[in-house]
């Protein structure tokens, strides 16, 4: 399975502003679905479809209690290559975070706290996190090598 994000628009299958019903049905083409906080949002939740797929998991917010607002993925466990998620053509798990960043910033886009572990490419409308585990070594700046997940969203996600 390959997962490209297109940022404002959406990733591979799901666009932003896609009715909930449509969501629901598309995320159990992926895994098992997990419905939380079903329902009209309020400011302390938000309805997120959650997929669980034996190597990855995905979530899918509906911010506004209708349609998809925003999606987090994280990254594949260890195993068969059989899940993979790109931007423009860079593998975003299995390329270091620090090259991630380059090919972003070098396709013209700026990265808000590179060397934090949630930089951030609010033009773009990404969001990454780098925590660390066992899985994932450290940098020689001490920082954990890969992403974790990714936050894929529509324009002025982040305003």
């Amino acid at each position: 399975m390959e997962i490209e994000l297109n940022p404002p628009h959406g990733i591979t299958g799901f666009t932003f502003g896609m009715p909930l019903d449509e969501v629901r049905r598309a995320a159990a083409a992926i895994g098992e679905v997990q419905i939380l906080d079903d329902g009209p949002s309020q400011a302390w939740s938000v309805m997120r479809i959650d997929v669980v797929h034996p190597r990855f998991a995905v979530t899918f917010n509906i911010e506004d209690g209708k349609t998809l607002t925003s999606v987090e993925i994280w990254r594949p466990q260890p195993g068969p290559k059989e899940v993979t998620v790109t931007w423009r053509g860079v593998d975003i798990f299995d390329t270091p975070a620090d090259e991630v960043l380059d090919a972003i910033e070098a396709g013209g886009h700026q990265v808000e706290d590179r060397d934090n572990f949630n930089p951030e490419v609010p033009n773009l409308t990404l969001g990454f996190a780098r925590d660390p585990s066992d899985d994932n070594p450290l940098n020689g700046d001490n920082m954990p090598t890969y992403f974790t997940s990714v936050l894929a969203a529509p324009t002025a996600y982040y305003g």
